[in-house]
């Protein structure tokens, strides 16, 4: 008996004996936290995911565990998961957010940046045979076509998408990586002011850097900024239905935005309901992430993937401006090609600021967040692609 309630008071250290990895986990959630709070880098994604990480490792995992069945309900966090990322309704709903936040008038005035945000796609499937070729070679490594697909977005720095798309690839048998795909998506985004720089002045020289690019001449019209969203819905659940629920989701969101007649729905999907979903989806990613999972070799291979996916990314959409150079009248500054990724806008003020310390006064801010703009919207699309192929592959 004495046994038993000795047992009970040291029942927290008894379960982190049992368990090293989840100390180990609160490190990596420390981390995160650091690089969030100090170093202000993501900070509404990286400070709620990294204490979703450490809510997940404590004793005894009592915020995460299953409902016993004897009236005792399922975690907190677990409730998260289940009901907002298997069901798609938190990625879809920074989707929302992220529409009605988003002025698409860059890439209506100049349809040609939708090329370099096709461009930055091919980060995607390089990361993605990367991916199968190491699952074919190693042991180590259990990566199918699930896992490849749900690895090969993260070069699009989107992080919702990567969250979309790898929750529907475990439902039809993927391992668990939603976590470790989530997390490192969110990272590279975080990182785009410290990887892009140096890539876009080794592919480019400086004087394609200083090309001065004038202001789109186009003026759009209400009326296009309208039909945009609707078009845009329509075209491609046309092509790719199972990028419906994404870019569907997405053009509402901006629908709200330029229809003008729905203020308060367009500002409450780009405060409050965004806040809100934040919060709750950075802590349902974190708590995906105990240290039976996470800390795994796979880990390590998904974040050097997702990198290479990146830098893939960013160097395709530099070379496609440079090429679009040889045949245009009309000069592109290629540094604009590197916003082709989805990590909005972040990515268009890094250009904007290389532009400024090569030519003081060149304003490519605009410019772009066309491509930038059009990788968001090639990423949903390219997750469509996966999700109707993969899984026929499996089959």
């Amino acid at each position: 008996m004495e046994t038993d309630y000795i047992n009970l008071i040291f029942e927290g250290f008894i379960d982190i004996y049992n368990n090293p990895r989840n100390a180990i986990m609160w490190l990596i959630a420390g981390f995160l936290m650091y690089f969030g709070i100090a170093k202000k880098k993501e900070p509404l994604l990286l400070v709620p995911i990294s204490f979703g990480v450490l809510l997940a490792n404590l004793p005894l995992g009592e915020l995460v565990k299953p409902s016993s069945g004897e009236g005792e309900p399922m975690g907190f966090l677990l409730f998260f998961q289940e009901n907002g990322l298997h069901t798609d309704l938190l990625p879809l709903l920074v989707f929302l957010g992220l529409g009605a936040l988003t002025d698409f008038t860059p890439v209506i005035s100049n349809p040609k940046t939708l090329l370099l945000g096709a461009a930055a796609q091919a980060g995607v499937f390089i990361a993605l045979i990367g991916a199968l070729l190491i699952g074919l070679s190693s042991n180590l490594f259990d990566f199918g076509i699930l896992e490849a697909s749900a690895i090969g977005i993260i070069g699009g720095a989107d992080g919702p998408t990567t969250i979309f798309i790898a929750s529907r690839m475990k439902e039809i048998g993927m391992n668990d990586i939603v976590g470790a795909t989530a997390v490192a998506a969110y990272s590279y985004m975080a990182l785009v002011p410290l990887i892009q720089p140096p890539i876009i002045k080794f592919f480019t020289t400086q004087k394609e850097r200083q090309i001065v690019m004038p202001p789109a001449k186009n003026e759009v019209s209400k009326r296009a900024k309208i039909l945009f969203p609707i078009i845009c819905t329509i075209v491609i659940s046309i092509l790719v239905p199972k990028a419906s629920p994404l870019v569907g989701i997405l053009m509402f969101g901006n629908l709200l935005r330029e229809c003008g007649v729905v203020e308060r729905l367009s500002n409450t999907a780009q405060n409050e309901l965004m806040n809100i979903v934040v919060i709750i989806l950075g802590l349902a990613v974190g708590s995906t992430m105990p240290g039976e999972v996470f800390l795994q070799f796979e880990t390590i291979a998904i974040f050097i993937l997702g990198l290479v996916a990146f830098i893939s990314a960013t160097i395709a959409g530099i070379l496609l401006a440079k090429l679009m150079n040889l045949v245009s009248k009309e000069k592109i500054n290629p540094m604009i090609g590197a916003a082709g990724v989805s990590a909005v806008p972040m990515a268009a003020r890094v250009v904007q600021e290389m532009a400024q310390k090569e030519k003081p006064g060149n304003m490519l801010l605009m410019h772009a967040m066309g491509p930038n703009i059009a990788g968001v919207i090639g990423t949903a699309t390219v997750a469509g692609v996966l999700l109707s192929l993969a899984p026929g592959i499996v089959g």
